[in-house]
């Protein structure tokens, strides 16, 4: 199908996106469109105008910050799945980069538009949950506000960022020596969207784990937390049995509307994301070691 009928701008600084935004009620960003264009061809989405912010350049790049790195929304996915510096201070950041859609979507797709788009299915907000990312989100004023990657997700599609404002970065923490971090999917072979993606995220002292934070996404509309699979394994020796027993826990932690549809039924998304989170708990303690 065809899009339906829109104006078209680019903007240069956030500052004009920003005005561009205030003067076309119902404009969407367009950032590097694999998420937004297929929406519009499908007429999921008649947006009166599309903002074109993939030439401000202040919007991307990855930067050392306080306490780990600052990633400009509009840097794509191939820069962040092959940045060093991605790889030496979170790299489950990384090589959930690495795996998303194909060659040309990473390329393309930029980890700000993959966040703002929030699909249940995507993988960086899962991953991002998981490490303590916050969001760096631009006022009409001029001001800037953070939020939290765990607050940052309010529903399907939808986020933190209100009208006129714009994601322009995403802070990522150092997970820090003594931490490791994995993430595992069961990619859809199509679309290679996560049916369910769990990340996870242990501190390891003395061959015990000491903090577990465990992320389910693909089989709710945001993604979960897993309290009593983290419960499970926080204080003890992560043989695979103690592994495979907290993560036989994940199926009670995911509560709320399961999403199913005719590849994968919500009960099966539900058995899945124990045997995901296992997988991913099982790569982080190695490297948390």
């Amino acid at each position: 199908m065809y899009a339906p009928s829109f104006d078209y701008h680019r903007a240069s600084s956030v500052a004009e996106a920003q005005q561009l935004l205030a003067a076309n009620p119902g404009a969407k960003l367009l950032a590097g469109g694999h998420s937004l264009l297929p929406m519009l061809k499908l007429r999921l989405a008649a947006p009166t105008a599309l903002i074109d912010i993939g030439r401000i350049s202040a919007l991307k790049g990855i930067t050392a910050a306080a306490g780990g790195l600052r990633i400009g929304a509009m840097t794509t996915h191939h820069d962040v799945a092959t940045s060093a510096l991605v790889a030496a201070h979170c790299p489950i950041v990384s090589d959930a980069a690495a795996r998303i859609g194909d060659m040309t979507v990473r390329n393309r797709g930029t980890i700000g538009g993959s966040v703002a788009h929030a699909d249940p299915a995507a993988d960086m907000p899962t991953v991002l949950t998981a490490v303590g990312a916050s969001m760096e989100i631009a006022g009409a004023g001029g001001d800037v506000r953070t939020v939290a990657a765990a607050d940052f997700f309010l529903g399907m599609m939808a986020t933190a960022v209100g009208e006129g404002e714009i994601l322009t970065a995403i802070v990522v923490p150092d997970l820090g020596a003594g931490s490791g971090g994995a993430y595992a999917k069961f990619a859809h072979p199509a679309s290679r969207y996560a049916v369910v993606g769990a990340a996870a995220v242990l501190t390891m002292a003395g061959g015990v784990c000491s903090r577990a934070i465990i992320i389910v996404g693909g089989a709710t509309a945001t993604p979960a937390r897993l309290a009593s699979v983290e419960a499970a394994l926080t204080g003890a020796t992560l043989t695979p049995e103690v592994v495979a027993a907290a993560s036989a826990r994940a199926a009670g932690d995911i509560t709320g509307d399961l999403m199913g549809d005719l590849f994968a039924s919500a009960e099966y998304r539900r058995h899945m994301a124990g045997i995901y989170v296992a997988r991913a708990v099982t790569a982080a303690a190695a490297r948390a070691r």
